[in-house]
């Protein structure tokens, strides 16, 4: 079943011709339906016309018959009776299409009621309620019902005509029933269903097999596209369509191969200036070190001298100071990137704790500035990685900086969480937060959330933060929601486990 279901999800095809089969067989089960029981009626009303028109006969002349017996006693009239069933029995030739079963006299001292018939008929052969009516006023009345033989296992459907007889010599009255079989008509009727049976099933294979071959027709050409736009996603950008005749699939196919020529050029493109933008971010990023480097030790000098300054030449140092320093943390955050891109970055591993690398981060002296209170949770137990201080050291300090700096939250929490297989660290605050859209973005170089709360930032931390944690194998994510603060859980394998699962669950997720 599993494999079944999984057929239906995946194959448009499967989907489309088991639709057109099902859809198919309940039209032609309705119509065959409708069809056979107007046969039927049809049939059933053409037999009991043509025996109530026979039954008539037959009444009217055994009616004759006793209206010309001139025997008086009952005894004889008996035999005379019986003598007339036989005769009109025998009298239709040699196969009989019809029995008869006749009863009386009706009105006998003892209750019993004399029954004759043709044939070894079951007692209860006749229906109850039209011997009845037959018996308690004169007319001609019908019935359908089944007709069984006495030592017969089945009863064959049949039409009961009934009719009194009054016998005039001494006024008693009979009940005359004729039976009718109606076994050529069931034949008929079965001959009709069984057609109507092997006519419906070719007729649905017929239509599954058409809907099989259009349903082809029409998918070949989309299961080609989908294998082309899967290599498309590989990487691979060469393949095309092949376009054949000038229908709606042909154009649909020139369509994806113009499609495919466009977005080969465009990334051709954005491949060729991210190249000369990763190459001009290294080479201005070294080029500027040096001499950076010159002006720094100038400006070193000039702050370390700035007491014997003026009041605003002394100031003036101290901003060259500062700016040179914001400077060259820009230009290390520039070259780290340039390094990323090239694959060049490299890992110094070595046992670390995180909860360590917590209790540092949680007395940074940024955020004892600012008087926010840090609260650290899951501290207790060691949190042990194989990891770059350096790097992961970075990636908390960032997160509180940014904290600290853009949420305008009083307080923090560093929570630290472990499983078999990886360690987790989460720095989240309670201020501003984050929409949905954001908690993507935020990752994106020179993105800032709100220029209106930038404080000096260049949009690099965080982008170099996630570089520095898939650098590990492991991941670092940020939820959040608006008003309500922001989240950022940083994930590191264990030496011997896998970060694909986080230890650490946000409150936001």
């Amino acid at each position: 079943m599993r494999g079944l279901a999984g057929i239906w999800r995946r194959s448009i095809q499967a989907r489309v011709v088991t639709s057109t089969i099902l859809l198919s067989a309940l039209v032609i089960s309705l119509t065959g339906w409708a069809l056979l029981r107007d046969v039927a009626s049809g049939l059933a009303e053409s037999r009991r016309t043509a025996a109530i028109s026979e039954a008539r006969s037959g009444f009217e002349a055994a009616q004759a018959r006793l209206d010309a017996a001139v025997e008086t006693e009952p005894g004889t009239q008996s035999q005379s009776l019986t003598q007339m069933v036989d005769s009109l029995t025998s009298a239709r030739g040699a196969r009989r299409t019809y029995e008869l079963v006749l009863q009386g006299p009706l009105a006998t001292a003892g209750g019993q009621v004399p029954v004759r018939s043709s044939a070894a008929i079951l007692p209860d052969a006749l229906p109850r309620d039209l011997a009845n009516t037959v018996k308690s006023k004169a007319g001609t009345y019908w019935r359908y019902s089944k007709l069984g033989l006495l030592g017969g296992k089945d009863r064959e459907a049949s039409v009961v005509v009934g009719s009194q007889l009054r016998a005039p010599g001494t006024g008693d009255t009979y009940a005359l029933f004729y039976l009718f079989s109606m076994a050529d008509q069931q034949s008929t009727l079965d001959l009709v269903r069984r057609a109507l049976l092997l006519g419906g099933l070719a007729m649905v294979l017929m239509v599954g097999g058409v809907a099989w071959l259009v349903s082809r027709q029409v998918l070949d050409p989309i299961r080609m596209a989908r294998r082309i736009a899967e290599r498309y996603a590989s990487g691979n950008l060469e393949q095309r369509m092949h376009v054949s005749g000038e229908d709606d699939i042909a154009r649909l196919s020139t369509s994806f191969n113009q499609m495919a020529a466009s977005l080969q050029s465009q990334i051709r493109r954005l491949e060729n200036l991210s190249r000369l933008q990763q190459r001009f971010v290294s080479d201005v990023s070294h080029e500027l070190r040096t001499p950076l480097t010159t002006v720094q030790m100038a400006s070193e000098v000039l702050y370390d001298s700035r007491k014997r300054f003026d009041p605003q030449t002394a100031r003036s140092a101290e901003l060259l100071k500062g700016e040179l320093d914001r400077f060259e943390s820009l230009l290390s955050d520039l070259l780290d990137l340039s390094r990323f891109d090239a694959g060049a970055a490299k890992l110094a591993l070595d046992t670390i704790d995180l909860t360590q690398v917590a209790r540092d981060a949680s007395k940074d002296p940024t955020i004892k500035r600012k008087g926010i209170k840090v609260k650290v949770i899951g501290a207790d137990e060691p949190a042990v990685v194989e990891a770059d201080i350096r790097r992961i050291d970075r990636i908390v300090r960032n997160l509180m900086t940014n904290a600290a700096k853009y949420s305008g939250s009083d307080r923090l929490e560093i929570e630290i969480a472990q499983n078999d297989d990886c360690v987790s660290l989460a720095v989240r605050d309670f201020g501003v937060g984050l929409s949905g859209d954001e908690t993507n973005r935020v990752f994106d170089r020179f993105w800032r959330a709100d220029p209106a709360r930038t404080q000096g930032g260049t949009g690099l931390g965080l982008p170099i933060s996630r570089e520095d944690a898939q650098l590990h194998g492991g991941s670092l994510v940020a939820w959040g929601e608006p008003g309500e603060g922001s989240e950022f859980i940083l994930t590191i394998p264990k030496p011997d486990g896998s970060a694909a699962t986080p230890a650490l669950t946000s409150v936001y997720a």
